[in-house]
């Protein structure tokens, strides 16, 4: 009897196998004809996606991903209060569950992380908890793509969660002219790169003086900061008379991810100089750059995110981040 059982068993995982692989096989054959005809009849599109890296035949992991960034935001506001260890663990269990394997990013447009900060962030700024920074934590890392942190090495910012305020250019050497910060051919800048030298040059030096000691001693990589420079209030610190050689230190060329909650626009900048005074109403500045790319040539001040970036290997390279997926020329979305 038990024999007889085993050999029916046997015959029904044969049947599974024989029937898995006949749909396998009719499946592969189905890709195989429709990715054909997709590149018959658009070539265009067939060869513009190609050079962008994009192969037709992966449309549905990709769309897989787009609607596990939606699943996540889910998760994240319908979960009931847990404690901040607990929270951890399950936004992890989340997150790599949506991944499907391991080292995967998930990969959202703009508008899909404009209504997940809506949800996330208060409507005016604040000083953000714990748990509020450490959801972003994720969202930062897991769907813009940079590993941000609200503390890093025992850091945090007064707020992470405040205005930004349009700054002037900061003189990189001695004799620095305005019009030697006009954008190079071919690299990020305005469409008209005359309107890089509006916001002017700051009469003083930043907090922590010249980049270089002559035009001939500044760096491609010091451009590179004093172009995508962020301020932070430093000054204001509860701990800074205590520790204000250290924090000088610390925070000098200190990477930030800084997001617009308003339109989804993100970029890495570095700290080069300490304010705004409190007075203004405002709590961090950016660089002419800094400010055209958040929100445009008129942007002067709004709401943003400023996270530390956690880059010990100096990996994560300076200005915007390019998360959204690139969209065909001529197609609405």
């Amino acid at each position: 009897m038990k024999k007889k059982n085993n050999e029916i068993v046997k015959a029904k995982d044969e049947i599974v196998k024989y029937d898995f692989e006949n749909i396998r096989e009719k499946l592969k054959l189905k890709s195989f004809d429709t990715k054909k005809s997709f590149s018959e009849k658009y070539t265009k599109a067939d060869s513009y996606l190609k050079s962008k890296g994009f192969d037709i035949s992966r449309i549905r992991e990709n769309s897989a991903k787009l609607v596990g960034a939606g699943a996540l935001l889910g998760s994240l506001l319908l979960s009931p209060p847990i404690s901040l260890e607990d929270g951890l663990n399950t936004e992890e269990f989340v997150i790599e569950g949506l991944r499907g394997e391991k080292n995967v990013p998930i990969v959202m447009p703009e508008e899909g992380v404009i209504d997940m900060l809506s949800k996330l962030l208060p409507k005016k700024p604040r000083p953000l908890s714990r748990i509020e920074e450490k959801y972003l934590e994720r969202v930062f890392e897991d769907v813009i793509g940079v590993p941000a942190r609200a503390t890093l090495e025992g850091e945090h910012l007064n707020t992470t969660y405040g205005y930004i305020g349009a700054e002037q250019h900061l003189k990189r050497y001695p004799g620095d002219r305005l019009t030697d910060h006009l954008p190079r051919e071919g690299e990020y800048g305005f469409d008209n790169p005359q309107e890089i030298v509006k916001e002017g040059i700051a009469p003083g030096l930043g907090a922590w003086g010249y980049f270089a000691s002559s035009r001939e001693k500044l760096s491609d990589d010091l451009r590179e900061v004093e172009k995508w420079y962020a301020v932070v209030q430093t000054l204001y610190l509860p701990d800074w008379n205590m520790r204000a050689k250290y924090l000088k230190d610390w925070y000098k060329y200190r990477k930030v991810l800084i997001v617009n909650p308003e339109n989804g626009k993100a970029l890495v900048a570095s700290i080069a100089d300490s304010g705004p005074a409190a007075w203004t109403g405002k709590h961090f500045g950016g660089s002419p750059e800094v400010m055209n790319y958040l929100g445009g040539a008129k942007y002067k001040k709004g709401a943003v995110v400023v996270f530390f970036v956690d880059d010990p290997n100096n990996s994560v390279p300076l200005g915007p981040v390019r998360y959204n997926i690139e969209r065909l020329p001529g197609l609405k979305t």
